[in-house]
Parts: structure tokens; sequence; C-alpha cells
């Protein structure tokens, strides 16, 4: 029961689709927040001092309202996001009160956000969640991987910034694949919490696809060496599927504290091309300089208009396509082939 009076509702946001709740929810019980590390899975209620609703994302990918006296099962973690919310879990006070940093749930003390961010619906701790007497985590819930190594070529898709087109160029890079007889899968190997991604790449008929919360991470503003086990793991889960192309999108910009830098790294010996999408003409030459190589195309919001395309050509010498715009599908395509390596993509009709 609420503090309304009403009967609680408990909701399942998309952070918790690694793990059986649906068919069986856990056992709440408080835990000593000594003992409360990032991953644990919290159950949380949302309290009247806030928004009057909240939009959380489910494990299908869809949204549902929560409104003061709803419980939610969430997950510790942190955001770091340089257009909208920035919060911690280590920040949470005394009074066990904290917000929801994601709609996917990922939990955490609100210590910096954007006024044209949403407004983030405040919770306060009501227990863990529990399962045969122990706390739940997210790698509890982390299936195996086989033994085997990715091998298929990756084209990375990276940003200037959160909202900078990366998803956008992602489904034009499966559909364009899929076209062409490919078989396609699809991974986001950092930023925080969200299914939306990954589910858009599925509908372009990308198969399998993945991200850091299918190996236990709320975010992956974690320590670099456990980032790259993490990603490792992504990695021969990917293997196992035999796809002939890996779409990666790396969440945020590679200079945010998401270890996209490291994703870089780990990546690099299987990227065949590298997008960037960039929010201005001006951030492409930033990302250039700070990294000192060039992608091998540029889009996003930087590429809205004939100026600002040809501003990216004059000052980087990297072509630059609008792939929001259908028209340049054949000239993307092209592209494509021309920088995958020969035979290193096989068409699944053959």
């Amino acid at each position: 029961m609420s503090d309304s009076g009403r009967e609680s509702r408990m909701i399942l946001p998309s952070l918790t689709r690694i793990t059986d709740f649906d068919r069986r929810l856990p056992d709440t019980k408080p835990l000593p927040r000594e003992r409360w590390s990032r991953g644990d899975y919290l159950v949380v209620e949302m309290l009247q001092d806030g928004p009057d609703s909240y939009g959380v994302e489910t494990v299908d990918g869809n949204l549902l309202e929560m409104v003061p006296g709803d419980r939610l099962i969430g997950a510790l973690g942190t955001r770091a996001a340089t257009l909208e919310v920035v919060g911690d879990w280590r920040e949470i006070g005394d009074d066990l009160e904290m917000q929801t940093l994601t709609a996917a749930g990922v939990l955490g003390a609100c210590t910096s956000a954007s006024l044209q961010s949403p407004e983030l619906a405040n919770v306060r701790y009501v227990g863990h969640a529990f399962r045969d007497g122990e706390p739940c985590r997210m790698k509890d819930f982390v299936t195996p991987a086989g033994d085997r190594r990715l091998e298929a070529p990756v084209i990375l898709i990276i940003g200037t910034s959160m909202d900078s087109g990366k998803t956008i160029a992602a489904v034009a890079a499966v559909r364009e694949l899929v076209a062409m007889g490919h078989r396609v899968a699809g991974a986001k190997v950092t930023g925080v919490g969200r299914l939306r991604d990954i589910l858009a790449m599925e509908g372009a008929g990308a198969g399998p696809i993945m991200d850091f919360v299918d190996v236990g991470l709320p975010s992956t503003v974690v320590p670099a060496g456990e980032y790259k086990d993490s990603l490792n793991l992504i990695c021969s889960k990917l293997a196992d599927s035999d796809p002939d192309v890996v779409i990666v999108e790396a969440g945020a910009s590679p200079l945010e504290p998401y270890c996209g830098d490291v994703a870089m790294e780990v990546l690099a010996k299987r990227v065949s091309l590298t997008i960037l999408c960039a929010s201005d003409p001006y951030a492409v030459l930033g990302v250039i300089e700070a990294f000192g190589s060039k992608p091998d195309l540029v889009s996003g919001r930087a590429t809205s208009t004939e100026a600002g395309i040809r501003l990216i050509k004059k000052m980087t010498g990297v072509t630059a396509l609008n792939l929001i715009d259908h028209s340049t599908g054949s000239e993307f395509a092209a592209f494509l082939e021309e920088k995958l390596p020969p035979g290193g993509a096989s068409s699944a009709a053959s």
C-alpha cells in the first residue's frame, strides 16, 4: 500500500529485461547502505513532490506512465549526459530519496540537469530486490557466451555528443546492408541504459541486437578494466550468431566518461569504417583534433543542409552525407560496399 492509500503498482522498466521478474517478482527487503553497489536492483516508490507522471520505458520498449504511489524496480547507476542529466547512485543521501536518471530505470541522485531536460521522478527507497535470501544484481542475470572471437567487420558509429544522429546512421547502415543480403548484428556499446536505440536497429533488420545492459551494466561509467571485460563479452555473444557485419553504436561522445575511447581501442582491429555523427561542423574538427585521426564519413545534424556539408568538407576533407535524406541511400550503399573488406562480409544469399 502506498502513502496515498491506494494499492501500489509494480513497474518493470527496460533495465530489468535480462531478469525473470516478469514471471516471478522478487522479494523486497532493506539492505544496509554500506552494502549497496552499482547494478543492484532496488524497489523504489514515486513521491508526490515532483511531476504528476513520469514515462517509463518498459521491457518491450514501450512507454508507461508512472504516477505517485507506483513502485518501480530499477538499478543503481551513474549518468553523465552533456545535454540532459548528471547523477550518481553514490550521491544518494541519508533520506534514501533519489531520482530516475533515465526512463529505463537507472537510479541515483541527480546532481545537475539541463533546463531542457524532462523533469525526473523523485522516488524513495523501499528495499532491495531479493531472491532466495540474496540481493539481486544485474550481473546475476548475465548468461555466459561461447569462446568464439568476433571476426566480422565492424562499422563503428561515434558522435560529438548525445543526440547527434548516431542511431539514425546506425539504422541507415543496417537497412542498406540488409538490402545487400548481409546478416547484420547491432550493438550499442557505451552510454546509459535505454532499449530504444537497439530496437531501432532491430526494426531495420538487424539481429541479434545487444547492449551493455545484456552484460550487466546500467551504464558504462565504470572502470576501464571492467568495461573491457564487458565489451569482450558482448563481442563473444555477437560472434556466436555468425554475422557478416556488426553495426556498433557508441553512445554519447568518446571524450565523455562512458568509456567510448576504450571501446574504440578494443574494437580497432575489427573496424572497417568509422562514421562520425556531429551536432555541428565545428565539432567534427574538434573530435578529429582530439583523436588525431579522421572518420571515414560524417553524418548527423551537422549535415542537415548543403552549407553544413560544404563546411565539413572544407575544414576536414571528409565526405559528409545526410542519412535522413533517403535520396542519399544509393551513394551510402556504394560507400559501404567500397569500405567493407573483400570477402569480409559474405552475402546471406550465397
